[in-house]
This record gives structure tokens, C-alpha cells and sequence, in this order.
């Protein structure tokens, strides 16, 4: 490494933040550059630990050692191929990854860890700044069609990668604007929309055609697409949100988050959140905002946070979220050894904005006002049994139910499945036991003769890095198929290189 003693010398510094009074007033991104000498610090604390494990925590399988002793060494073009030749879109990640590289990081057994994350976003910023991040048109089309349904982090992954091969490649998306969930499910305040924006015009410019407004199974037919490519990777993620079916569920008040949140980035992108094209995808037509109301927010992951930190910049009166599991502990535990992902207390910035957190808490029922809007809930503490280090079963604590009075309530408890009806009704192609898309890890088939699927659709609700690595993955089997073999990279070959 560029300084062998530099993880004796500097410790974990994160970036500068708004004070959260100040992020309020806007849905702008509000964490701040390091200085160049920070930055090089941080870098710095990469050691020259024998075995880098951050290379598996990471789903890419990221070359982080090299990346980060490029970065001390201030050669920055240099660090942007090493990032760029296992992450095609490092903006992304950089900005909204839960960074399971750091909870691998080597330092990170009696020291904080090497702040990867960040060091990440910088390489690709700078990279932009100093134009090195260029149109990269394949020389040689082999003439082969490939369409990729859904324009989220797995279908712009598969999509650029195949296009790097030399096929034609289109795609489809049943929203306005690409992105999927990056552009209608992340707030602007952790992933401001500009940033996808520049992506996409760089990936047009390299010879990717897109379709918007491209509902395939709705108002795109299934059997043209199938006659007219080579092949058809499914990339629709997984977007049936998980429901609770407890009395007074169908009072008004009462939302799905991703429609909450899809509402507002809509309206800070200056579109219409209500538009004709959403109400058909089942958003109500009706605007949900928090101003002024008392907000519960049901589900204690980053899609809750999300809700938490939007319900906030609206105006919200107050907002509690409320999480099933117990509060977990603040550092790892013997059930969490050194590298696997720690189950720890996560405080996000939408948290320290506001909110009040409740842990091993249910919600047994809805209550309605004499006009049928949610006035309030029904609550009651959990008691959970552990077996093996994990939670199993609960049971209600008697004497513990509370009513939580309530203007505003969003459900943010995770995906259960691909939506069935349309693409893949037409297709009849085989799913799992969880409704997921049935296809191999190792091939990426599905039960129809030259479709594949990745990302969601395929493995069930996950993190946007594993979506990319999806992608990526599914496109070098997609190469194969088509040519019979494939100089696309993989995350193991880039893992047995090293």
C-alpha cells in the first residue's frame, strides 16, 4: 500500500454533513465533499492486510485495496478503471449502498473501518470532473437483439454490459423516466435524479436505445418482443409491497410507502404525481403528504427511513416508526463475528432529523373518525424467543397494547414478489416457491426458451449492489448464449485473478 502505517496514524472520519435543521427546507443531497487531504487520509487506512475480504463482502467483487492505494497516490484515472472494471455505476452505490465491503474490511476487527463508501463516490466524481468518464462504443456489432425489461440498477447493469459486447440492445420501461427504483424509490436527498440522468445519456450515447412508457405485457405485447430479439432479460424487480391485514386496513390514511415516495420524487423532478399511467399501476389518485399530521411509519428498514425523512421535509407533525424485531445492539455481538454482515443499531440522517423509534412493536388494528380517515392504532410489545442467534417466534406481551394517534399512516415493510399479472401471465414462465422468477444462479435461464432474469425479479427484494452484480452476471450468460462464449468480466474470475 501507498502508506503502510497509515491505519496506525489517521482514524475513520465520515464526511460533513447540512445540520439536519437546514436539510430540511429541501430534497437536495446534503453530505460534502472531503478536502483533498481528508480524502487522502481516509485512503491511507487501507492496510496491506494479506487477504482482503472486502473483496467478498462485496457482491461485485470490487478491487478496493488497489482503488484506495491509487487514490493516496492521487492517480485518479487509474482509480477510476480499477472501480469502473467491476462496478458500472459506482455513483449509485457510493451514495445509497449499506456497504457490506466495510463490515469486511480487515481494520475493521478492533478498529472502524476503512470508509470505502465514500472513497468510492469520490473516485467517480472526480473521475466526471476530469473527464475521464467517456462514451464507450463498442468497434464491432455482432448483430444480435437483446431486449432488457425494467430500467432499474439490474436491467441498466445487464443492459450496458451486453452493449459492451457488441449487441443491439433496448430498453423497456413502463415509467416516463429509467432509473426503476433509483429514480422513483430513493429519495432526491440521498440520490439526486441529475445523477441518473448522466448515466443514462452516457449509455444512449454508447449505443443503448431506450423505450419509456413501454409496459410490455400491457400495452408492449410479449410475442412481438419475442420475435423480433435474440433474447429478453427480465429485470422488472420485485414491486408487490407486503401488506397488513389487520382491521380497519382499508381506511383512508393508510398507504403503501414506495406510492408515498414515488408522489414526492415526482413532484421534485417538476412531473405529475398524479398522472394517468400511475393511477393505472395502482397509485391511488390522490396526493399523499404529511404536512402538518401526526405520521406512523410501519417498517424499520431504508425504505421506512426513506418515509421518515420525506414525511419530515413535507412538514410532518410528528413521525414514529415502528420496527417488528427487537432494538438490535450498537456493535457486534458473539452471533456476529468478524466478517460476516452485523444485525447492529443503524441510525440513519432521516433518524437524526426526527423520529421517534419504537422496536418490538405489532400493529393489531386500525382505528377510524366519524369520516372514515385513520385517527389512530392499535399497538401491542412483542416478546421474541431466540434459537440458533436469530429471532423465531413472539409472542404479544399481555397488558401491553397502546393507541398511537394517527393522521398519516405508511407501510414501508419490503416486497413480497414481481407483479404476476401482464408480462409474466403472457410469458406463463415458471416461478419459485416465493413467486420470484425461477432462473438459475449459474445460468440465468428461466423455463422459456431464450428469456433470463436477474436482479429482483429473480432473487427476491434486495440491495441495489446486488442488482448490479445481478446484471452483470446474467449479461455474460446472455453472451454466451448468443455467441457461444464471452469476454464479459465476472466477479469470480476477478476474484481468482486476484
Amino acid at each position: 500500500m501507498g502508506k503502510p502505517t497509515g491505519f496506525l496514524e489517521y482514524t475513520r472520519v465520515s464526511p460533513n454533513k447540512t445540520k439536519p435543521k437546514e436539510r430540511l427546507d429541501n430534497f437536495n443531497e446534503f453530505v460534502k465533499p472531503f478536502e483533498p487531504a481528508e480524502l487522502n487520509k481516509q485512503a491511507a487506512r487501507c492496510m496491506d492486510c494479506g487477504v482482503p475480504f472486502c473483496h467478498h463482502g462485496c457482491p461485485l467483487g470490487n478491487i478496493i485495496p488497489e482503488f484506495n492505494d491509487a487514490v493516496y497516490r492521487e492517480s485518479w484515472q487509474e482509480a477510476y478503471e480499477i472501480l469502473t472494471s467491476t462496478n458500472n455505476f459506482p455513483e449509485f452505490t457510493g451514495r445509497i449502498c449499506p456497504a457490506p465491503c466495510e463490515s469486511s474490511c480487515v481494520l475493521g476487527i478492533n478498529q472502524p473501518p476503512v470508509n470505502i463508501e465514500e472513497i468510492e463516490k469520490h473516485i467517480i466524481e472526480i473521475a466526471f470532473d476530469k473527464g475521464y468518464v467517456k462514451p464507450n462504443v463498442p468497434l464491432v456489432r455482432t448483430g444480435k437483439k437483446i431486449a432488457v425489461i425494467g430500467s432499474g440498477p439490474a436491467g441498466l447493469a445487464a443492459a450496458a454490459q451486453l452493449n459492451q459486447a457488441g449487441h443491439i440492445v433496448t430498453v423497456f420501461e413502463r415509467d416516463e423516466k429509467p432509473g426503476g427504483l433509483l429514480r422513483y424509490g430513493i429519495p432526491d436527498f440521498k440520490l439526486e435524479k441529475n445523477i441518473i440522468d448522466r448515466r443514462i445519456q452516457l449509455m444512449e450515447e454508447e449505443g443503448i436505445a431506450f423505450r419509456f412508457n413501454a409496459h410490455v405485457g400491457v400495452n408492449v405485447s410479449m410475442s412481438d418482443i419475442l420475435r423480433e430479439y435474440n433474447a429478453v432479460v427480465l429485470a422488472g424487480g420485485s414491486t408487490v409491497p407486503r401488506d397488513l391485514s389487520v382491521p380497519g386496513r382499508d381506511l383512508n390514511g393508510i398507504h403503501f410507502a414506495m406510492h408515498f415516495l414515488k408522489q414526492q420524487n415526482k413532484i421534485v423532478a417538476g412531473g405529475d404525481p398524479l398522472a394517468k399511467a400511475d393511477i393505472e399501476s395502482n397509485i391511488l389518485g390522490e396526493l399523499i403528504s404529511a404536512k402538518g399530521k401526526k405520521v406512523v411509519v410501519i417498517g424499520g428498514g431504508d425504505t421506512g427511513s426513506d418515509c421518515v425523512g420525506t414525511s419530515n421535509r413535507q412538514g410532518a407533525a410528528g413521525v414514529v416508526q415502528f420496527e417488528l424485531l427487537p432494538k438490535p445492539p450498537e456493535s457486534r455481538t458473539q452471533l456476529m463475528p468478524w466478517p460476516t454482515y452485523p444485525m447492529v443499531l443503524k441510525t440513519t440522517s432521516s433518524h437524526e432529523e426526527g423520529c421517534e423509534r419504537q422496536w418490538a412493536v405489532a400493529t393489531k388494528e386500525f382505528i377510524a373518525d366519524d369520516k372514515g380517515n385513520v385517527s389512530s392504532l392499535k399497538t401491542v410489545e412483542l416478546e421474541w424467543k431466540v434459537e440458533d442467534g436469530k429471532y423465531s417466534k413472539f409472542i404479544e406481551r399481555p397488558g401491553s397494547e397502546k393507541i398511537i394517534p394517527c393522521d398519516l399512516v405508511l407501510l414501508a415493510m419490503g416486497f413480497v414478489s414481481p407483479q404476476k399479472n401482464g408480462l409474466l401471465e403472457e410469458l406463463d414462465v415458471e416461478l419459485d416457491e416465493r413467486g420470484n422468477v425461477k432462473a438459475t444462479e449459474k445460468e440465468f435461464k428461466t423455463s422459456v426458451s431464450k428469456i433470463f432474469s436477474c436482479g429482483d425479479m429473480r432473487r427476491g427484494q434486495s440491495l441495489v449492489v446486488w442488482a448490479i452484480s445481478e446484471g452483470r452476471e446474467c449479461a455474460r450468460k446472455v453472451d454466451i448464449f448468443l455467441m457461444g462464449e464471452s469476454n464479459l468480466e465476472s466477479k469470480d474470475s476477478n476474484l481468482l485473478i486476484l
